[in-house]
């Protein structure tokens, strides 16, 4: 995702209203990946994220650390099924000592068909499999900040030999401490799991400002009070599709752009509780028929003006801010752009500086 594109993919006790953390992409192309980093954090973003779609969502950030000095770097998302504990905490440890304490390991499940077709890794119980990795991907960082004897024995991972010669030095995190884990989820029991034992939580772009209150917010906060927490110092990426341009040409295409990406994901099956919410279920079998055709364009003139107004902030350029305040100002602490189209990077820079300093 290019900061240059405003692309990236990229909450119940008293909800909370103050200036969000603005969150930008990472390019993917390694050649890129340092320059387009120190762009975006001279541009004011808080974050950068990498996604795992046709790259490696891991090596991007290493450049991004070289190049850059307080912006947070995070994977939005890291196919966690398609890898191991083991290889994602070493890969997170080496990350967060290099980068000084700024790494968020994002991690997401993807669906099944790309877990056992795409990467030929197992699939079973995904909630109950993912809260157990990270659980074990904290038993083995345990054990190589404090020593602790490594002995995780789970349903579906099992970590029991460590020895010296494979160990970090603990003194790489000694000041810094482990990388914070996000996980992303759109289902109750994975989101429920996020809250259970990870330290944020990334919406998915198919969500609906009242998908997130009365389904998303409650899982949160049954998975928090199983641990024994509070929301307090756990946040939310909130979702962002946004919708404008400078004049009616820009407008045109940045519509255009988003409907064939929400229709897109419309049509994945996992995603259909979003919908059935607002009584639009009949839709996904609408899109799902039309991707098994490959008439990806057409799915897009399904995405009326109600549903693309109730998943995008559909709004001139100066009304973008207030209006991702009105919807989510309450119940996030992070937020991404999700613009699935070229447009002026000034644009986004202006937005950035009016959520910061809200």
């Amino acid at each position: 995702m290019e900061p240059s594109c405003g692309g990236c993919r990229c909450a119940p006790e008293a909800l909370r209203s103050a200036a969000v953390k603005v969150d930008g992409g990472v390019a993917s192309d390694l050649a890129k990946a340092g320059p387009s980093a120190q762009q975006a954090e001279a541009a004011g973003y808080s974050g950068l994220w990498t996604a795992e779609t046709n790259h490696d969502p891991f090596l991007p950030l290493l450049l991004a650390a070289e190049h850059t000095d307080r912006v947070e770097l995070g994977t939005s998302i890291a196919v966690a099924f398609a890898r191991n504990p083991m290889l994602l905490a070493t890969t997170a440890w080496d990350l967060q000592a290099y980068s000084g304490g700024r790494f968020i390991l994002g991690l997401g499940s993807q669906i099944k068909p790309h877990i056992t077709k795409r990467f030929s890794m197992p699939w079973s119980h995904p909630a109950a499999r993912m809260r157990e990795m990270v659980l074990a991907i904290r038993a083995i960082w345990d054990c190589w900040l404090n020593g602790t004897k490594l002995e995780f024995r789970g349903e579906f991972y099992t970590h029991t030999l460590m020895t010296p010669f494979f160990t970090p030095d603990r003194r790489d995190l000694a000041d810094v401490g482990v990388p914070r884990i996000f996980l992303a989820g759109v289902g109750e029991l994975m989101t429920e799991v996020a809250g259970e034992v990870c330290d944020g939580f990334i919406c998915h772009g198919f969500t609906t400002e009242r998908y997130l209150r009365e389904i998303t917010l409650p899982a949160l906060a049954k998975g928090r009070a199983k641990a024994g927490k509070t929301m307090d110092d756990f946040e939310i990426v909130g979702p962002s599709f946004v919708v404008t341009g400078g004049d009616e040409a820009e407008l045109a295409a940045a519509t255009t752009g988003t409907r064939q990406q929400i229709a897109f994901y419309g049509s994945t099956p996992a995603y259909r509780a979003v919908l059935d919410l607002h009584g639009w279920g009949g839709l996904q079998d609408e899109l799902n028929g039309l991707s098994k055709q490959g008439r990806w364009a057409d799915m897009g003139d399904l995405i009326d003006d109600e549903l693309l107004n109730t998943f995008a902030v559909v709004a001139e350029p100066e009304a973008v801010a207030p209006e991702l305040h009105r919807r989510y100002g309450d119940v996030i602490q992070r937020i991404s752009f999700y613009a699935p189209y070229r447009s002026d990077p000034e644009r986004w820079a202006r937005i950035i500086d009016t959520l910061k300093a809200a």
